[in-house]
């Protein structure tokens, strides 16, 4: 098992005119790369069980705060989160480790970039291994569009992009209290929604849900990163949807790498009913956990993948 409380001491690696602070386990096995992306409201941290794991089986671990988060840059406009840009900070960290392409695994938001690198940069990702956040139709209307008109604007994706700031400011003043009653498991099945943008009324909750899925020592890092960064570059992802419809329009929808999809079989995010029209060499494994599937079972997501991997 890696120990979360000796995490690597990081890199600051210049790419695509930006600065990321990179995570490194595994550095004898150069030549063999695998890429974990972390979600939202994540950190390079959430990949602490796995690094290990990886080095131990021969990869070359590499684990980027992803722009936005961390101590890795924060540009000021909104445009500078968008899909291009995500991507291209990943192309950009194969080029600055001299990789042609690597396995690439992601979480939640961060498998929405390894989805979106597979489709705008194919040639420089062998696999793909994603959790819990599955591959994205792009239908006729644009995203946020669409969840407007299906889940109303309190929605939070929605909210975070029809009243830029406000959420942003409700996180801000709650980092603890929100990351807290957040990164839980074992959760009661949902009650009928709040008026109000979900995620305000969890960071304003005094009484979390659930049970926790770390110790204090392992929820202070997260909790100090964004203390740091504050919470507008990462909530800049989601207002850059509509804008990801736009460049994804662009290119062939569909992913032939070799995949596997990891699901939560307690996530609130739905599974896709057409993953293997767009992902038809994927293989799907899914895990008794929530949202949070790497942090929640540890080993048996390191199984999962070690195996996939293997085969």
């Amino acid at each position: 098992m890696f120990d979360s409380h000796a995490f690597p001491t990081p890199t600051l690696v210049p790419v695509n005119g930006i600065t990321l602070e990179v995570f490194e386990a595994g550095r004898e096995h150069a030549g063999n790369p695998i890429v974990l992306c972390h979600g939202w409201p994540e950190h390079a941290f959430s990949w602490r069980h796995q690094m290990g794991a990886l080095a131990a089986a021969g990869y070359h671990v590499i684990v980027p705060n992803q722009r936005g988060y961390g101590r890795s840059s924060r540009p000021v406009e909104v445009t500078d989160y968008d899909i291009g840009r995500l991507t291209g900070d990943l192309v950009g960290l194969l080029n600055h480790y001299g990789y042609d392409d690597a396995v690439f695994v992601g979480h939640d938001w961060g498998a929405n970039v390894v989805w979106g690198l597979t489709l705008l940069h194919p040639d420089r990702v062998s696999r793909v291994i994603n959790l819990s956040l599955p591959y994205q139709v792009r239908g006729e209307t644009p995203w946020i569009e669409w969840m407007e008109a299906v889940f109303g604007g309190d929605f939070y994706f929605v909210h975070f992009n029809r009243q830029p700031g406000v959420a942003d400011a409700v996180l801000d003043a709650n980092t603890h209290q929100f990351l807290r009653n957040l990164y839980r498991k074992d959760l009661p099945p949902p009650a009928a929604p709040e008026p109000g943008n979900a995620m305000s009324n969890l960071a304003t909750a005094g009484a979390p849900l659930g049970e926790p899925i770390m110790d204090d020592a392992d929820l202070a890092v997260f909790v100090s990163a964004f203390e740091e960064s504050g919470f507008t570059p990462s909530i800049n992802w989601y207002r850059n949807l509509d804008r990801n419809w736009d460049l994804l329009g662009k290119v062939d929808p569909i992913i032939s790498q070799p995949a596997l999809m990891v699901y939560g079989t307690r996530d609130m995010i739905a599974r896709s009913d057409q993953l293997a029209d767009f992902v038809p060499n994927v293989e799907v494994v899914d895990l008794d956990c929530g949202h949070w599937i790497q942090q929640e079972l540890p080993e048996e997501t390191n199984r999962t993948i070690l195996s996939w991997l293997e085969g």
